[in-house]
């Protein structure tokens, strides 16, 4: 018995010895493991930032370009440049305007000037004359012959200038305001010198040190560069700079800390790697609850916009260099808000997990569906499938009824959709579908769109016409003309419309483009207040004569409108009776309660209404009665159709009629010919409009037609 001691002191001792030998692998082990990830993370951060660094010189070289192009644009799309090239005094113009300015110019440090054959106008290069095919060479002519046509897009690459590396611009001239018919075009050219302080200004903006501009491509693994790339598409010179690698300089200062680290660990794990245990599953669960209610969505199960996000990055990373087909389609229910203010948020609810349910299985390519908030879906295609085609089915499905507690319910869905191009961040995806979804929704429900590039230039286009605007009301730009209203009985002008023109320095805009643009901007209060202000500060000088002005729907239904044109009519001390208000019926449909209070409210001060356009929608006799209006404006589209053979003159009789019997008076829009004006005096119209009885002018060529008119009577 004597021995058991021993034995037992024997085992307790291997077995201590085993626990601290497997406690000190563990902890080496846990060292190693550690220097390894520190090792891959020194190497991560030096990747990262060589990366970002590449994609700052790709974004600075973006940029470049972007700015010579836009001057381009600038200078050869102008109507002026194309009068001026075209005529005995070109050489003249185009050193004035290009030529003298290369000397000192930070846009560009030559401009050259084509004629149609090739023939050199102007070539100036920091305000000095050069012949720029012996200067640039083959390439200038290529570039130059290629940017010969029609399209108003400059084309852009790098070339070797003699001693230098530059930026070549090239485009037609031609004018901004008119269409041509021209098979050639003069050419102009700008080109900027890739100098050493444009390379230190890069530099500068983009953090990228000790950059600078090389001919031939750097060593491999020396230095980071990206190509600038000439009209053939090879390298015509390099940017490069030598890595920082952040990542080894952090290692560097931290090595002592991880050893220390790593032996305190090692000592720690012992005490804690029990407890530790169950702790480190629970806290798993309950990151693992976290992160799928962060990344999907609550009511449907269906990923969340950052879900989606994250499930495009790790579909685009895990695809990367492969041909796959990736199609991000954005959906939006048509007519779900209807859903809901008819049968509650539970039926809302309830309808909103059945349309993710069939959208989920619209087709087996959808890899992967989301839902981010509200009506808005999201699926996931990946396959050879057309994506037009699997757009369309996705309409199809949503435009199938669905069966809730005994309701049939219709909706639709409007499509926008968007397939990846090689490295293209799922942000960027994302909103290339989502514009193809505004553009989808434009053109009215259940329509499916395409992302196209055109998208980006007309939202930027309208973006820079919505600055335009912007400082046009400011600086009161916008101003109102006024059309007569002629009486079938007298002949006489019983009045004027007051309408919006907009000049700019380059012509005149369209109000049926910067009206709609002053709607979705937030712009319309302001710019209907102003020209109901200069209209009836305008014909305060015309006697008895009656004022119409136009209003938008969204004008309408501000509860604040009322209150202002009031306070409007006081401040002038104008007569409310003279004032007549037109609005679309559109506002009838979309808003009609509020509507129907403005318009109530307005009427009590002796503001009359006019429902304007009156033939090209769906207003109806309910709403000419339920609404009270005062007139009828006809739609020039009935005017018109009385010159066609068919039922055009019975439908405009009997749409007067039908007025005629609600005691509502009409004016017809759009007479242009003796005829119309007959046809509709007879018909029982007493109010024409059109450039047969007067064209849209400012006031003092109006007032001159009122003090002709009166004396003739």
């Amino acid at each position: 018995m004597s021995d058991i001691g021993p034995a037992r002191s024997t085992g307790s001792r291997g077995m201590a010895f085993a626990t601290a030998l497997g406690t000190l692998l563990l902890a080496l082990s846990i060292a190693g493991l550690l220097a390894f990830a520190i090792l891959a993370m020194r190497d991560a951060a030096n990747e990262m930032d060589d990366a970002r660094a590449v994609r700052a010189a790709e974004a600075a070289t973006r940029s470049f370009q972007q700015k010579l192009a836009a001057t381009v644009r600038d200078n050869a799309v102008w109507d002026d440049a194309y009068t001026a090239v075209n005529s005995e005094d070109a050489k003249d113009w185009a050193y004035e305007n290009w030529g003298k300015t290369t000397e000192d110019y930070p846009l560009y440090d030559g401009a050259v000037v084509l004629a149609k054959d090739g023939r050199t106008i102007s070539a100036y290069h920091k305000g000095e004359q050069f012949d720029p095919y012996q200067l640039i060479g083959p390439d200038f002519a290529a570039q130059t012959q290629k940017s010969n046509s029609a399209t108003q897009e400059p084309v852009l690459t790098f070339v070797v200038a003699g001693d230098d590396i530059a930026l070549l611009g090239s485009g037609s001239i031609q004018p901004y305001s008119a269409s041509i018919t021209d098979e050639s075009f003069s050419v102009l050219g700008l080109f900027k010198v890739v100098s050493d302080a444009v390379v230190e200004q890069i530099a500068s903006e983009h953090q990228l040190m000790g950059l600078r501009l090389s001919r031939l491509a750097p060593p491999r693994g020396e230095l980071l560069s990206v190509p600038l790339l000439g009209l053939d598409g090879k390298a015509v010179a390099y940017l490069a700079w030598p890595s920082q690698k952040p990542g080894s300089a952090v290692f560097v200062q931290t090595r002592p800390y991880v050893v220390t680290a790593a032996g305190l660990l090692a000592a720690f794990l012992v005490l804690i790697l029990m407890s530790s245990r169950k702790e480190a599953s629970t806290l798993r669960s309950l990151a693992d609850a976290a992160r799928h209610q962060a990344t999907h969505d609550g009511l449907t199960g269906l990923l969340n916009r950052r879900g989606l996000i994250e499930a495009l990055a790790a579909r685009a990373g895990a695809n990367r260099g492969q041909d796959a087909n990736l199609t991000l389609h954005l959906i939006d229910l048509d007519g779900f808000k209807a859903v809901n203010d008819a049968w509650g948020h539970a039926v809302g609810d309830e309808l909103l997990k059945m349309v993710s349910s069939r959208l989920q299985t619209v087709h087996a390519e959808v890899v992967s569906a989301g839902r981010f908030g509200g009506d808005e879906f999201a699926l996931l295609q990946m396959g050879a499938s057309d994506p037009e085609g699997f757009s369309g089915e996705i309409v199809a499905c949503l435009a199938e009824p669905f069966t809730i507690g005994g309701r049939t319910i219709e909706i639709g869905g409007s499509v926008g959709h968007a397939s990846q191009a090689s490295a293209l961040d799922p942000l960027e995806l994302m909103r290339r579908a989502d514009m193809a979804l505004y553009k989808a929704k434009e053109t009215g429900r259940g329509k499916a769109y395409a992302y196209v590039p055109e998208l980006d230039a007309e939202r930027k286009q309208i973006a820079t016409l919505e600055g335009q605007l912007r400082q046009a009301l400011a600086r009161d730009e916008i101003k109102p003309v006024f059309q007569p209203l002629v009486s079938t009985s007298t002949q006489r002008i019983c009045g004027v419309e007051a309408l919006a023109r907009w000049q700019t320095e380059t012509g005149s805009v369209a109000p049926d483009v910067f009206i709609p643009l002053a709607e979705r901007s937030g712009m319309i209060d302001e710019l209907g207040m102003k020209i109901l202000a200069s209209s009836i500060c305008a014909a305060a000088q015309w006697g008895t004569l009656g004022l119409s002005v136009n209003i938008s729907p969204i004008q309408l239904c501000n509860p604040n409108f009322v209150e202002g044109v009031v306070a409007l009519l006081e401040k002038e001390k104008f007569d409310a009776r003279r004032l007549t208000l037109e609005i679309t019926e559109g506002v009838l449909i979309s808003n009609p309660d509020q509507a129907r209070r403005a318009i109530t409210s307005l009427k009590t001060y002796g503001i009359k209404f006019a429902l304007d356009d009156f033939g090209c929608g769906f207003a109806s006799i309910g709403a000419l009665r339920q609404f009270g209006f005062d007139r009828m404006k006809l739609d020039r589209s009935l005017v018109w159709g009385l010159d066609d053979s068919g039922s055009g003159s019975g439908v405009l009789s009997a749409t007067i009629a039908l007025a005629t019997a609600l005691k509502i008076p009409v004016t017809a829009e759009g007479i242009e010919t003796e005829r119309q004006a007959e046809a509709l005096g007879l018909a029982g119209c007493d109010q024409l409009q059109g450039y047969l009885v007067g064209r849209p002018m400012g006031a003092e060529e109006l007032e001159v037609l009122i003090l002709r008119d009166r004396q003739a009577a």
